[in-house]
């Protein structure tokens, strides 16, 4: 059973060569899909073995979709992997011994996910691990068509592995934050774009966890009011859940991502719906205009 790992990358040299040696227990093939890195990152993957392809980056979705379509028929397995994420030795281990004994039914295989932050691993909070597909047989799955928050949906059932994937950036804080703002205008996108497409995702397409997650999101969350659900989200976070039991570090990510982020996310959200309001409805001109972000008419 052959495994294809897929790396997305953008100047990523302090990570790619920690991801690759992460996964080389495993993979048989590793393809870094690059989106005009002005640093050594297509080097070191190369140095590393890696296959290195260049695409234009328009979003995490589509960027992955198309290097799902340049892999060999032949492939087997596919694993998703961010360049800032390391697979524990026990995951490793994991896949090398459940992909032989894995039925033709079985179309991916969810890993728990956790986040690092400020050096801590947060274990409190009830957010983390994230239970997420990111092993999935070739041709037998795709990623969502989402501008945020995309999930692989696959033809078949899914089930789980234990090993951890760890998410572990080692890039200063404000690097954070600048990311977090570009990723708030697009989950503010497609907020709206959902409002107009409905509910979508199934347990069986992307796993229990991320659909439950999905439709909390949806139907608790979401109903929540604009200028109030970010500090409930937060108090149920921090307080509830314990998430001051990770001391600092825990206190500065359930501020900057369970509040900031999402109050962030529900002002850019807000501020183009105005816009909306105000331009007959044209959502690709508020796109461009309010969030900086380029749709199809």
């Amino acid at each position: 059973m052959t495994v294809t790992v897929v790396i997305l990358t953008l100047n990523e040299a302090r990570h790619i060569e920690r991801a690759l040696r992460s996964v080389a227990p495993f993979a048989t093939r590793c393809v870094v899909v690059d989106s005009g890195s002005t640093d050594d990152t297509a080097e070191r993957a190369v140095a590393w073995g890696a296959q290195v392809l260049t695409h234009p980056f328009v979003n995490q979705a589509q960027q992955f979709n198309w290097a799902l379509d340049q892999l060999p028929e032949d492939t087997g397995w596919v694993f998703r992997l961010d360049a800032d994420e390391v697979v524990s030795p026990k995951l490793a281990a994991e896949i090398v011994a459940r992909l032989y004994d894995l039925p033709n039914d079985v179309a991916g295989l969810t890993v728990p996910r956790r986040i690092a932050f400020l050096g801590r691993p947060i274990r409190y909070g009830g957010v983390f691990p994230v239970h997420i597909v990111r092993l999935m047989r070739h041709g037998r799955g795709r990623s969502e068509e989402r501008w945020m928050d995309e999930h692989i949906r696959v033809d078949g059932s899914v089930e789980a592995l234990a090993g951890e994937l760890l998410d572990n950036n080692l890039n200063p804080l404000g690097c954070w934050i600048d990311k977090h703002n570009r990723y708030a205008s697009r989950e503010a996108l497609e907020m709206l774009l959902a409002e107009r497409r409905g509910q979508d995702g199934s347990a069986a397409e992307m796993g229990r966890q991320a659909a439950t997650k999905r439709w909390i999101k949806s139907n608790l969350y979401g109903r929540l009011p604009i200028g109030l659900r970010a500090l409930t989200y937060f108090l149920y976070r921090y307080l509830l859940r314990g998430g001051f039991r990770d001391g600092y570090p825990g206190l500065a990510f359930h501020v900057l991502q369970g509040f900031w982020y999402r109050f962030l996310v529900d002002a850019k959200l807000y501020e183009a719906r105005q816009h909306l309001s105000e331009h007959n409805g044209n959502l690709a001109a508020t796109a461009r205009a309010v969030l900086d972000l380029d749709i199809d008419d």
